[in-house]
């Protein structure tokens, strides 16, 4: 089975710009959705993008600008593109 890997980004600056916030929604809808088995989860120290964040790495692909509106869409978009 493919699994997602989620790397949140907990640098001071993400941090302070609301990925605290986005660390609890993310581990609360693997949850609910019991999607631990297909998405691993883990934060990381820095970016090196302070100016464009919060920031997430979902697989390969960095995103910025991550809000606690858009983060569970960037999760089912990714789910979607490996038919999970």
């Amino acid at each position: 089975m493919d699994r997602i890997e989620i790397t949140i980004c907990l640098g001071s600056s993400c941090f302070a710009r609301g990925n605290q916030t986005i660390v609890h929604l993310v581990k609360d809808h693997l949850r609910k959705n019991s999607l631990e088995d297909r998405i691993f989860l883990r934060g990381a120290h820095c970016f090196n993008a302070c100016k464009n964040g919060p920031s997430i790495k979902i697989n390969d692909e960095y995103v910025h600008g991550v809000t606690k509106d858009n983060v569970i869409q960037l999760i089912t978009k990714s789910l979607e593109k490996l038919n999970v």
